[in-house]
């Protein structure tokens, strides 16, 4: 049996060589964007956790503070790894 081998008629291009047409592009953050993405993420986790611990779900708010710590860890080891920041006074 012959199989043809057809090629797409959209390939993808750049870092990621994954993608299938008509996905987003991943754009490339600065370290500065990503820090601050991710002290926003703590911001949404810990607002989250209130939210539920206002409901009275306090398994989930228990789950929403303690996930709030890593992405400022990740931030804090962003500013330390990065030469992009200037030191902080």
């Amino acid at each position: 049996m012959f199989i043809a081998v057809i090629r797409p008629a959209v390939e993808p291009q750049g870092p990621d060589v994954v993608a299938v047409p008509g996905s987003p592009a991943i754009a490339y953050e600065t370290p500065r964007a990503l820090h601050a993405r991710l002290l926003a993420n703590a911001a949404l986790r810990r607002r989250r956790g209130l939210e539920r611990r206002m409901a009275e779900r306090n398994e989930d708010a228990a789950y929403w503070f303690s996930a709030a710590p890593m992405a400022v860890r990740k931030a804090c080891e962003l500013r330390l790894a990065g030469p992009a920041f200037a030191p902080l006074p």
